[in-house]
């Protein structure tokens, strides 16, 4: 288990130890460990032949499903790059990644296919699309690029893929962009088989787990769940869902062993009837993506009495930071945790000198998981990626080479014992009144109400205050929500300065960004021109 160290080795050391063990199921479909692996080989093979060159950029813009997979992992064994894609995401916006990190070649569906023509013109770097579907649709006009089907690329000959070293590039994440143009961080073989030996270390995962890939595999925890199965030897099912219950009763069908979602998800969920035989094989919950509220937290644990709760902390940049262990749970369930194995967690002043115990600080990642920064953005990398100045961490100053570290820009502490409190991030934070407000503190009180669905607040520029604190709130199933209990809640847990100027009230969920996060920079533009003459 421990001789993987490319990406694609996970897969292959787990055939070798067990062929026979199910790797994937899709529906009522199932994939062997063997027969991944020869798909695996078969792409890697097929894109050698189109001539993609070692590191070339492969596009996979696709639904979760087998392809899906085979097509990342047959990259890497290509020696080239693969780039996931939301499949929420709309041409113009894949289009923009496509440019931006000049993709060779695109893996997609011939649906897909069909509502990205109005894109692929301005593609220049574009060369393949390999067409998942019955047939090549012979409408479409693809500007000089190649169309060949799935079934085609695998038939191709049998070859080695290029060589490549651990610390080669094997990945590039595109976040969200809710704060501009998506950024693409770049992942290295290191990177992402490390994280999964890591994580797979604390949740304790071996091939007897079945674990649900719910969240979407162009999210770094998405994307997370295939490598550590694929590390431990497990199953991993493959979900597209559109409500809360489709992710239950894959819970239940699949017997799932292990379950991580991000917060909204987690809220959406702590309000269903969770079958109660769940228990007898759901082992774990991990959270990622953000504080998952303690009214959710309690309500999970008060459904699934059985099941062991992991709260994580994770950056795209690094693939995961900290965890929380179940058993800490009572006495710090506001806690992020500590460093995960082979990684630490540090937290600094602006000046570099570390923070004191319970002084807030920039959370700074450092290990073998720090990615490789962000594809083409020199500017971007130079402000998360940095050198760790010396006398940090045990820099001497006689080590001439840098080491570099993530500055992640989230603002957290760490108490004596060395366990991290996520306070906010530092774009997210609210200046008001002289003061620097975590939005994650506002919401934490509107959820320990229990009158709310989902919240969300956000600071809007006022010509006295800096920043006016807004909040949009739903109302749980089958209730009323009225403004006022939520302000009187807010003025008897809060200081004056952190009490809401405004408060909405909205039906539905909240908007999300295409990770499933709750939107603020999407919520907040409504409010840009509220308070101003």
């Amino acid at each position: 288990m421990n001789s993987s160290f490319l990406l694609h080795h996970l897969i292959s050391a787990s055939a070798e130890r067990d062929d026979g063990r199910v790797a994937l199921t899709f529906g009522d479909r199932s994939l062997p460990y063997s027969l991944l692996q020869q798909a695996v080989a078969s792409f890697a093979a097929g894109l050698v032949s189109l001539g993609v060159a070692r590191q070339e950029r492969i596009g996979i813009y696709l639904e979760k499903r087998f392809e899906t997979v085979i097509s990342a992992f047959g990259s890497a064994a290509a020696g080239a790059a693969f780039v996931p894609l939301n499949p929420l995401l709309k041409p113009e916006q894949v289009g923009y990644i496509l440019r931006d990190c000049n993709v060779r070649v695109l893996v997609t569906s011939a649906e897909r296919l069909a509502v990205l023509a109005s894109v692929i013109a301005q593609c220049h770097d574009l060369r393949h699309v390999i067409v998942i579907g019955e047939a090549i649709p012979e409408n479409i006009a693809l500007h000089g690029v190649e169309a060949v089907s799935w079934d085609e690329v695998l038939a191709a000959p049998p070859q080695p893929g290029h060589r490549v070293i651990d610390t080669d590039m094997v990945g590039i994440f595109y976040t969200s962009g809710s704060t501009g143009k998506p950024k693409g961080v770049v992942l290295s073989h290191r990177n992402m088989v490390i994280g999964a030996k890591s994580v797979a270390s604390y949740l304790e995962n071996t091939a007897h787990d079945t674990l649900l890939a719910a969240l979407p595999l162009s999210f770094d925890a998405g994307f997370s769940q295939l490598t550590t199965g694929f590390h431990a030897g497990g199953r991993i099912v493959l979900l597209n869902y559109l409500l809360p219950r489709d992710v239950l009763k894959a819970v239940s069908k699949e017997k799932v062993t292990g379950l991580t979602a991000v917060p909204p998800l987690w809220i959406q969920l702590s309000q269903q009837t969770w079958p109660e035989q769940v228990t007898d094989h759901l082992r774990y919950i991990a959270n990622t993506g953000g504080r998952m509220p303690l009214e959710t937290l309690k309500a999970l644990r008060t459904a699934l009495p059985r099941t062991r709760p992991f709260l994580m902390y994770g950056l795209t940049e690094a693939f995961r930071s900290t965890y929380l262990a179940p058993e800490e749970l009572d006495r710090r369930p506001d806690s992020i945790g500590k460093a995960i194995p082979n990684a630490e967690i540090l937290v600094l002043r602006e000046d570099g000198t570390p923070s004191a115990p319970n002084e807030p600080g920039e959370l700074v990642h450092r290990g073998a998981l720090v990615g490789m920064g962000y594809w083409n953005d020199p500017e971007k990398t130079a402000e998360r990626y940095k050198p760790l100045p010396v006398g940090v961490a045990g820099r001497e100053s006689g080590l001439v080479l840098p080491e570099m570290a993530v500055f992640s820009g989230d603002t957290v502490r760490m108490d004596e014992e060395g366990f991290l409190y996520f306070i906010g991030r530092r774009d997210e934070m609210i200046k008001t009144s002289g003061y620097r407000t975590s939005p994650t503190e506002i919401e934490e009180v509107l959820y320990s109400t229990q009158l709310v669905g989902e919240v969300a607040a956000f600071g809007v520029p006022h010509p006295t205050l800096g920043h006016a604190i807004v909040v949009i709130a739903t109302p749980r199933p089958g209730s009323d929500l009225v403004t006022d209990r939520l302000l009187a809640a807010c003025r008897e847990r809060l200081p004056a300065y952190m009490i809401p100027h405004r408060i909405d009230i909205r039906s539905g969920p909240l908007p999300r960004n295409p990770n499933g996060k709750i939107d603020r920079k999407a919520l907040s533009g409504e409010f840009q021109n509220l308070f101003q003459s």
